[in-house]
């Protein structure tokens, strides 16, 4: 058995041993919700051919500041026109947006009991957010019970609207891999009607983008470096926007200490 497999098999047994709720479920799709703008209410970068995209899971939203760090000096990520962010707080994902100078929505999924604090997703962005919701996800985890989601957003990119997803899909001690698979369906389902699309997160798992492929999206960050312990588990697929070549996406080896993941990026040309 691999080190990697052996790691695995502790995670489903620790998994199967909690068998109690880790959180309490935010089941209103109202809510809560947090969102701000940019001081001096910008209008948006004078470029609106391209978009950097960048997804992080920041560990429990523990290391911020380090990850404020990552992401403004490292040059791939540097000036990122999106940044989708997930394991995020309230606090923290306002000290990310006011410290880069972005509007930003952030819904959490649940409260989580152990660290006292919330547990959501975010999208933070250059250009203005027209409009945004909460999406819940089929399949509660079969030990905590607690639910997954998405935050949408609508962004007007110049004269173009961008619908954008952050989510973070169940691990597999929570669900199956068919259950994952619904959970990124009922994300494209939503996005169906948006012509530019953006849909971006932790996976848990290295395969999943095979469905939004399956619907016509790009699969800009499929090869890479692993981005977790245990695999290629976060990505970023797209949909009307295309990659100037080969080499616009990629993955940031040195976090700094900020995560247990590491960050994806990609860049999307509007058709």
């Amino acid at each position: 058995m691999t080190h990697r497999w052996r790691r695995l098999a502790l995670l489903l047994a620790l998994g199967a041993l909690a068998g109690c709720r880790t959180g309490r479920n935010y089941e209103s799709p109202a809510g809560p919700r947090y969102a701000g703008a940019p001081r001096g209410g910008a209008t948006g970068p004078s470029d609106n051919a391209s978009l950097r995209i960048v997804s992080f899971n920041v560990e429990f939203g523990l290391h911020v500041d380090g990850a404020i760090r990552v992401l403004t000096s490292d040059p791939a990520l540097r000036g990122a026109d999106v940044i989708l962010l997930q394991e995020m707080d309230e606090t923290g994902i306002q000290h990310v947006a006011d410290a880069l100078g972005l509007w930003y929505v952030y819904f959490p999924a649940i409260y989580h009991l152990r660290t006292r604090r919330q547990f959501g997703n975010a999208v933070l962005s250059r250009w203005p957010i027209v409009e945004d919701r909460k999406i819940l996800l089929p399949h509660v985890a079969r030990f905590s019970r607690t639910q997954r989601t998405a935050t949408a957003v609508t962004l007007r990119v110049g004269d173009s609207l961008v619908r954008v997803y952050s989510t973070h899909l169940s691990t597999m001690t929570d669900v199956t891999p068919a259950a994952r698979r619904d959970q990124l369906r009922t994300i494209l389902s939503d996005a169906a009607r948006y012509s530019h699309v953006v849909i971006g997160g932790d996976m848990n798992d290295a395969g999943v983008g095979r469905v939004a492929r399956a619907m016509g999206y790009a699969w800009p960050t499929e090869h890479g470096p692993d981005t977790s312990r245990l695999g290629r588990w976060d990505h970023i697929f797209l949909k009307g926007l295309t990659s100037p070549d080969s080499s616009a996406a990629g993955t940031v080896l040195d976090v700094q200490s900020a995560s247990d993941h590491r960050p994806v990026w990609a860049v999307g040309r509007l058709r």
